[in-house]
C-alpha cells in the first residue's frame, strides 16, 4: 500500500499521465504517415545483401566496366499460335522500339527468333539507378498497349522477377496491418469482454509501431542499414505482437491491483512495479537475441537485428509509459462492464490439497501438475521429441526465385515459355571475369561443362553488346553475331580482364543451374588456379546467398542460446531453472519445426524453404518463447519467496496462466497475418512461428515447465539464496505437506471459533 505521504498531489496524478499520452500522440501522428513511404528507402535487390567478399558480389561490382552501364536485364518473350509470320516479326520490331522509349530502359536488343520460329525474345537492359520494379512495370504497360493481335508477351528475367516480388509486398502497409490488428482486436474482446480495454491495448501497440517506423525510416534513408520488404513485414508484426504481449502483462497486474481494492493511482504504481522487471527482462532478452543477427554475413539478416530491436525498444517503452498513463486516466472503467471486484483475483492457498475444491481452469491445471508432475513432464517431453523427428524432412537449402512469389507470376509464366523455345537460361547468363591471356583456357572449361549452352564475350563495340568467342589453335577467336559490320568488334578489356557471358541450358533459378555454377567454380579453380576466374550472375548470387544463409544459421543459433541462457541466469539468480527453460525452448522449437516440415511437404506442397527460414523461426520462437518463460518464472520466484517453491510454482501458474494464454493467442494471430502476403518465405515463417507459439503456450508453458519445476522443487533455484533459504524452512521438498497442514490448522481454528461463545471482554477469551 502506498502511504499518503508518498502519493503525489491530484494535479500530478492527472498531469503525469496526460503528459505521457500527449508525447505518444505527437510521436504517433508524426510517424503514422511514413507507412506509405517505406518503399522509398527499401530495396529487394538480392545482390545488395551479399558480403563484399562473395564471388558473385565481386563480379557484380565490375559488370558496368564491361557493359558500359549498371543494368539489370529483363527478357521479353513474344509467342503466337504457331510459326510467326514476317508481318508479325516486323510488328515485334516496332514493339522493341516502343519498349526502348520507356524511361530507364537502355538499348533494346534486336528481336531474336527461336529455332522453331514460334517465339521471339528481346533483351531489355534496365538502369538500376532508378526503380527497377517501376521500370519493369512500365515496360509491361507499353507492351500491353502496343502488342499486336494474335501475339502474347511476357516480361521475365531478373528484372521481371524483381517486379513480381515487389508487387507481392504491396499489401504490406495496408492489408497486413489490417488483418493483424483486426485479429488482435477480436481476441482481446473475447478475453476481456470489454469494449474499451482492447482499444487501449491496440493503441499501445499501434503507436509503438508508428514511432519505431519513423526511427527506422530515417536510419534506412541515411544508409545505416538495408531495409527490404521482408524485414519491413517482420518489423510490423513483431512490434504489434510484442507490444500487445507486454501490455497484457501490465493489464493483468493492474487488474490484480484493482481487484485487491487499490485506488486508481495506487493500482497504477503497484501494477507498474510488478510488471516493470518482467517486461524489461523480456524485451531485453528479445533484443539480445535479435542483435545476435549482427553476426550474419547477409546484409538483410544483419539489418533485421537492429531494426527489430528498435521496434522492441518502443514496444517496451509504450507498455511501460503509454498504457499505464491510459489506465491511470480511465481506472476501473477500462474493464467495464466486467469490473473486477475486491478479492476477485485472489489465488487459493490449497492448490495442492486433494480434498479442497478449486474453481477456475488454471487452478485445476495447477492441481493436475501437483498430483502428477512427473508423468506430465515426461509424457509432454516424449510427445515433443517425437514431433521433432519431422525436422529430418525439412528442405531448407533454397528455392528457385520463380517460386518465391505465391500465386500468379508473369515472370514465372514467361520463364516457362522461354524454356520451351530457347535455352532456358537466356537473359540470366553466368558472367565470368577472367584475365585476357587466359580466355582460351576459360572458354575450354565452359565448353566442357554440362549445362552451358553458349559462350560469348562482352563488347561495348558490338551492336548486340556481345561477340561470339571460340578457340582456334589455342587462341580465342571473336566474331560479331548478326549481319556483317564494317568494323569488326572485339571484347571489352578492363584492367586486363575480359567478361565472358555463358548462357545456361537450365532455368537460371533452378537447382540444376546452381549445380552448374558450383561445377564451373570447381573446374576453374582446378584448371586456372584459385581466384583466377570469378563466376557471377543471378544464379551465382542465389548460390552465394544460400551458402551464406546456411553459414549464418550454423553460427548464430548457438550464440543466441548462450546469450539468452546468461540473461536468464542473471534474471532468476540461478543456474538450474535457466537450463530447464532453455531445454524446454529447444524441444519446443524442434517440435514446431518438425510439424512445419511435414505440413510444408505434404499439405501445402511447397517446393522447399530458404535457408534463413529455420534461423528466423528460431530467433522469434526462442526469443519470444523466453518472454513467456520470464512471465511465468519471475512470478514463480516472487511467490516462492513467500510461500515456498512448490506452492510458488502452482501460484505462479494460476497467476500467469491467463495472461500467457492471451499473449500466446495474440502473438500467434499476428504472425499468422504474415500469411496474407503472397511471399513463400513469409508464409512459411508465419506458420512456423504461429504454430510454435501456440505449442509453447498450451503445452510447454502450461504443462512441461510447471510440472518439471514442481517435480524438482527448490533445486531449480540452485545455487541462489532462495534455494538455501527454501531448504532451511522446508518450503521446497515438503511444501505439499506444509499446504496440507496449513489447511488443516485453518479448518480446526474455524471449527473451534464456531464452538466457543466469545465474551465482549477480550481477557475472558484467553482461555478459549
Amino acid at each position: 500500500m502506498t502511504s499518503r505521504r508518498d502519493t503525489p498531489t491530484r494535479w500530478l496524478r492527472i498531469g503525469i499521465p496526460v503528459m505521457l499520452v500527449l508525447i505518444w500522440l505527437v510521436g504517433g501522428s508524426i510517424g503514422g504517415p511514413y507507412f506509405g513511404k517505406v518503399d522509398e528507402v527499401a530495396t529487394n535487390d538480392q545482390s545488395t545483401f551479399l558480403p563484399s567478399s562473395a564471388e558473385a558480389t565481386q563480379v557484380q561490382e565490375r559488370l558496368a566496366d564491361f557493359t558500359g552501364g549498371d543494368t539489370l536485364p529483363a527478357v521479353v518473350v513474344v509467342a503466337g499460335d504457331g510459326t510467326l509470320t514476317e508481318a508479325q516479326l516486323a510488328e515485334v520490331d516496332d514493339l522493341a522500339t516502343s519498349i526502348g522509349d520507356v524511361e530507364g530502359v537502355g538499348e533494346v536488343s534486336p528481336a531474336l527468333p527461336s529455332e522453331d520460329g514460334e517465339a521471339v525474345q528481346l533483351f531489355v537492359p534496365i538502369d538500376t539507378s532508378g526503380d527497377v520494379a517501376e521500370t519493369a512495370e512500365a515496360v509491361r504497360a507499353a507492351i500491353a498497349e502496343q502488342l499486336p493481335e494474335g501475339l502474347q508477351a511476357w516480361v521475365t528475367g531478373p528484372a521481371g522477377f524483381t517486379a513480381d516480388l515487389v508487387e507481392g509486398f504491396l499489401g504490406i502497409d495496408g492489408l497486413l496491418l489490417a488483418v493483424a490488428l483486426g485479429a488482435v482486436f477480436v481476441i482481446l474482446v473475447i478475453v476481456y469482454r470489454s469494449p474499451l480495454l482492447p482499444i487501449l491495448v491496440l493503441m499501445t501497440s499501434t503507436f509503438a509501431l508508428c514511432v519505431a517506423l519513423l526511427t527506422v525510416w530515417w536510419l534506412a534513408k541515411a544508409g545505416v542499414f538495408v531495409l527490404n520488404g521482408q524485414v519491413q513485414g517482420i518489423l510490423f508484426i513483431l512490434v504489434i505482437g510484442a507490444a500487445t504481449d507486454y501490455a497484457l502483462l501490465y493489464v493483468a497486474r493492474f487488474r490484480e491491483a484493482v481487484g485487491s481494492g487499490l485506488r486508481r493511482w495506487d493500482a497504477t504504481v503497484s501494477a507498474w512495479r510488478g510488471a516493470f522487471e518482467p517486461i524489461l527482462a523480456s524485451g531485453g532478452t528479445v533484443i539480445a537475441g535479435l542483435l545476435c543477427l549482427l553476426l550474419s554475413d547477409l546484409a538483410s539478416n544483419r539489418a533485421l537485428g537492429p531494426i527489430a530491436s528498435i521496434g522492441i525498444v518502443f514496444a517496451v517503452l509504450s507498455a511501460l509509459t503509454f498504457l499505464p498513463a491510459l489506465l491511470a486516466l480511465t481506472g476501473r472503467a477500462a474493464f467495464w462492464p466486467f469490473i473486477p471486484e475486491t478479492g476477485a483475483v485472489d489465488i487459493p492457498d490449497d492448490l495442492a490439497s486433494s480434498g479442497a475444491p478449486v474453481r477456475g481452469f488454471w487452478a485445476r491445471q495447477a492441481r493436475l501438475v501437483a498430483r502428477h508432475s512427473r508423468p506430465v513432464w515426461i509424457i509432454t517431453t516424449v510427445v515433443l521429441l517425437a514431433a521433432s523427428v519431422g525436422v529430418l524432412q525439412l528442405k531448407a537449402d533454397g528455392v528457385p526465385q520463380s517460386d518465391l512469389v505465391l500465386g500468379a507470376s508473369e515472370a514465372r509464366d514467361g520463364q516457362d515459355v522461354l524454356a520451351e523455345h530457347f535455352a532456358a537460361g537466356s537473359g540470366s547468363p553466368a558472367y565470368v571475369i577472367v584475365p585476357e591471356d587466359r580466355v582460351a583456357d576459360a572458354v575450354g572449361v565452359l565448353d566442357a561443362t554440362d549445362g552451358i549452352d553458349a559462350v560469348s564475350a562482352s563488347s561495348k563495340d558490338a551492336p548486340s553488346g556481345q561477340v561470339a568467342v571460340a578457340v582456334s589453335g589455342g587462341e580465342p577467336v571473336y566474331t560479331v553475331a548478326g549481319p556483317p559490320t564494317a568494323t569488326p568488334a572485339g571484347p571489352t578489356v578492363s584492367d586486363g580482364d575480359v567478361l565472358l557471358v555463358a548462357t545456361l541450358s537450365q532455368e537460371a533459378d533452378s537447382l540444376a543451374a546452381e549445380e552448374t555454377i558450383r561445377d564451373l567454380r570447381a573446374a576453374f579453380a582446378a584448371d586456372l588456379g584459385e581466384c583466377t576466374a570469378l563466376v557471377g550472375g543471378s544464379t551465382a548470387i542465389d548460390v552465394d546467398t544460400n551458402d551464406t544463409s546456411i553459414r549464418d544459421r550454423t553460427v548464430i543459433i548457438p550464440v543466441i542460446l548462450v546469450v539468452i541462457l546468461l540473461i536468464l541466469m542473471l534474471l532468476l539468480r540461478a543456474i538450474v531453472a535457466p537450463v530447464l527453460l532453455i531445454l524446454s525452448v529447444i524441444v519446443s522449437f524442434g517440435a514446431a519445426l518438425g510439424v512445419s516440415a511435414l505440413v510444408f511437404n505434404h499439405v501445402f506442397d511447397f517446393p522447399g524453404a530458404d535457408p534463413a527460414v529455420p534461423l528466423y523461426g528460431f530467433v522469434f520462437l526462442v526469443a519470444l518463447g523466453v518472454d513467456y518463460n520470464i512471465f511465468l518464472m519471475s512470478r514463480v520466484r516472487e511467490e516462492s519467496k513467500t510461500h515456498g517453491t512448490r506452492p510458488g510454482v502452482l501460484r505462479g501458474l494460476v497467476a500467469t496462466g491467463g495472461v500467457i494464454t492471451s499473449a500466446g493467442l495474440v502473438l500467434a494471430a499476428t504472425f499468422a497475418a504474415l500469411g496474407v502476403i503472397p511471399i513463400l518465405f513469409l508464409a512459411q515463417l508465419a506458420f512456423i512461428v504461429a504454430f510454435g507459439v501456440l505449442l509453447d503456450t498450451f503445452v510447454v508453458r502450461s504443462l512441461l515447465v510447471p510440472a518439471a519445476a514442481y517435480d524438482l522443487g527448490r533445486v531449480i533455484w540452485w545455487p541462489s539464496k532462495l534455494w538455501r533459504r527454501d531448504g532451511q524452512r522446508g518450503g521446497g521438498e515438503n511444501s505439499t505437506r506444509t499446504v496440507h497442514e496449513g489447511a488443516t490448522r485453518r479448518s480446526l481454528r474455524a471449527q473451534a471459533a464456531e464452538s466457543v461463545e466469545l465474551s465482549p471482554d477480550p481477557r475472558d477469551n484467553l482461555g478459549a
